[in-house]
């Protein structure tokens, strides 16, 4: 496969959404699509300045988006602090392993709306249902990448610490935990994506605020500028979080690569 340098890479992916753009701008000046349809980017532009002045339905659109990440936030924090030892525990414990794997193993195919009925009936309609569906949403994908980050760390290095003479703890935070790192960045960058996709979703079935909310709301009163302003700050902030993470990656887990 043909290496692209960093510049290159930029200059297509920079021609791409340039080319994108004018599409969107000709289809929709031209009159081939109909605004209600799909509004024109001038038309986009001038909701969003709008909704960024006055807000939608009394709430700022920071603070729809403020009420969102709260939610994902609050959720990641306990799911890496929960799915981070005990995945990497059970990669190196098998017995543990054996308890905690197969409930993990059970709940990850489904669905996260599918039991988000039940979280609601359990927990009620506030806040702790969502975050308690964004908790489940993020840990499996945390968990797994722990569990095969384990697996994969070479027998030689373990082997030469205890050569040293290093206990069990010392090879767990000195071998083990430094090689999962990378995995880990990478069950963690995995787990925002689900975990912002499932907040959206959950947002649009029962919520009364949030960016994924305000999609929805205007979708049932025909307002498809307003649906596109929220679906593209969903899509940039997206990017932005994962370009964020993957900047701490890159300071954290500095030695990857070279």
């Amino acid at each position: 496969m043909k290496e692209l340098n960093k510049r290159t890479f930029h200059i297509i992916s920079i021609g791409t959404w340039m080319v994108l753009l004018f599409l969107w701008w000709f289809l929709t000046n031209t009159g081939m699509i109909e605004s209600k349809l799909v509004p024109s980017p001038q038309e986009t532009w001038g909701t969003f300045i709008d909704i960024l002045q006055n807000g939608y339905n009394g709430t700022t659109l920071l603070g729809q988006l403020s009420i969102s990440f709260y939610r994902m936030f609050i959720a990641l924090f306990y799911a890496v602090l929960s799915a981070i030892p005990l995945g990497l525990l059970s990669g190196y414990f098998l017995p543990f392993q054996a308890v905690v794997d197969s409930v993990v193993q059970f709940y990850r195919p489904l669905p996260p709306l599918a039991y988000y009925t039940l979280l609601i009936l359990w927990l009620g309609i506030d806040e702790t249902s969502k975050i308690s569906l964004l908790f489940l949403a993020a840990f499996a994908p945390i968990y797994v990448a722990c569990v095969s980050a384990v697996s994969r760390v070479k027998k030689d290095y373990i082997l030469s610490g205890k050569s040293l003479g290093a206990n069990n703890r010392q090879i767990f935070f000195s071998i083990i935990f430094p090689a999962c790192l990378p995995q880990i960045f990478t069950g963690i960058r995995t787990a925002v994506g689900v975990a912002y996709t499932t907040l959206i979703a959950a947002e649009m079935v029962a919520a009364t605020s949030g960016i994924g909310w305000m999609v929805i709301d205007a979708s049932r009163y025909l307002k498809s500028d307003v649906m596109f302003v929220g679906i593209i700050i969903m899509g940039i902030t997206g990017v932005l979080l994962d370009l964020i993470l993957k900047k701490i990656e890159s300071i954290v887990v500095f030695w990857e690569g070279k």
